[in-house]
């Protein structure tokens, strides 16, 4: 067995993605490895979107996406300026879609080795709905995942 040469961390830039990206970084550095960072926006967002397009309200789709996405890169950026690992050692990716098919794809396009990521679903109702991301990341990775969790 080969130690983990690629890490994946997917955020949702919640309260805690500084501190999953520290933990993150700890856990690469101890290992020598490349820290992939993803950020899927949820399909299920940018339908709603559309459909209120469709309404007649005055919505732009593309222009929502592209803004969005460039204010998760300038938020990534600024996270990522406050850890102690060498920027040429992160990569990051942005996706639209359903993410958990989404990370699983990215798992096997770009050859990740572990991923690393925190337990909680945005709320409640949504993890009784859907499930969390991070639960059915853990049921159907083809690789190890970690789990962060904060101590209290």
């Amino acid at each position: 067995m080969n130690k983990p040469s690629k890490i994946l961390v997917p955020i949702a830039f919640s309260k805690r993605s500084q501190e999953l990206l520290e933990y993150a970084a700890v856990i690469a550095q101890g290992l020598d490895a490349d820290i992939l960072v993803a950020n899927v926006i949820n399909i299920r967002y940018v339908e709603a979107i559309s459909s209120v397009e469709a309404l007649g309200y005055q919505v732009e789709t593309g222009k929502y996406l592209k803004t969005l996405e460039e204010e998760r890169k300038t938020a990534l950026e600024d996270m990522l300026g406050k850890l102690q690992y060498p920027r040429e050692r992160i990569r990051a990716v942005f996706n639209v879609g359903h993410p958990t098919e989404k990370l699983l794809q990215i798992i096997k396009e770009e050859k990740v080795d572990l991923v690393i990521m925190g337990s909680k679903a945005h709320s409640e109702l949504e993890h009784v709905l859907v499930g969390s991301v991070a639960e059915k990341i853990f049921r159907h990775s083809p690789i190890p995942v970690l789990s962060y969790r904060k101590r209290s």
